[in-house]
């Protein structure tokens, strides 16, 4: 009795196995490989409940991670580009900035220059015509001394009147040291008569014309005033008289 229930047990589980196994089978299996024993149906499920977990994990915090980093990726490569453009504009202002305050400093440096060259040559000027004034007023003296000497004529220069010969060489030697002292300052006499001048309307002031045949015209002849000058430049023009035959 209990073999038979074995048997009868043992033969329906065979059937029931038989029976579940598909008729046709999509898959090939190589030779000497047994077919699987899942149903396709189980296969194709467990496949899309892989996809799906995937998609599940996709979905959750990981998801999110990938997708800000996505989104960071995508910021820096949209921000690169604005911040190269950025520091190129701020290089390009910074040396458009030394380019003028070097032409600033060098604008200083020069005006800086020419100031001390004006103020040097200002210096010197001043120096040069600081006694100006007072050689105008010393002139006068020395044309007072000028003609007390040429008031005395030569004939009486004689050993006869030697009180009068010494007070005139006195009196020369007085001049001549006295335009000595001021030719060291700059001041300085001429003669325009005694050294044959043309006429200069720069440095001589015409009295009067009168012919010469036997000097050229333009040519002084006479002084009645000799002129002065301070360091190169007129502080009195001679009065003369000057030639003129035509």
């Amino acid at each position: 009795m209990i073999q038979r229930n074995i048997l009868r047990a043992s033969s329906q589980g065979l059937r029931s196995s038989f029976q579940s196994r598909p008729s046709f089978s999509p898959f090939r299996t190589a030779p000497g490989i047994a077919a699987a024993r899942v149903p396709i149906p189980q296969r194709i499920t467990s496949r899309w409940y892989s996809e799906g977990a995937e998609g599940a994990k996709k979905d959750g915090p990981d998801a999110a991670k990938d997708a800000a980093k996505d989104a960071a990726k995508d910021a820096a490569t949209e921000v690169k580009p604005s911040e190269s453009e950025e520091l190129k504009a701020q290089v390009e202002k910074k040396e458009k900035e030394i380019i003028e305050l070097k032409d600033k400093y060098l604008r200083s440096v020069a005006d800086f220059r020419n100031l001390q060259d004006r103020t040097k040559r200002e210096v010197q000027a001043a120096k040069d015509f600081a006694l100006q004034r007072f050689a105008r007023d010393l002139i006068e003296s020395v044309d007072n001394l000028d003609r007390a000497m040429t008031t005395v004529p030569t004939d009486k220069l004689t050993s006869e009147n030697q009180d009068l010969v010494t007070l005139h060489d006195g009196l020369r030697m007085t001049e001549n040291i006295l335009m000595q002292t001021l030719k060291k300052h700059g001041l300085e006499r001429f003669d325009p008569a005694v050294e044959g001048l043309k006429f200069d309307p720069n440095i001589h002031e015409a009295v009067f014309q009168t012919p010469q045949p036997d000097k050229e015209d333009g040519t002084v002849f006479h002084t009645q005033q000799k002129g002065f000058m301070l360091n190169g430049r007129v502080l009195r023009a001679a009065k003369v008289g000057v030639v003129k035959n035509q």
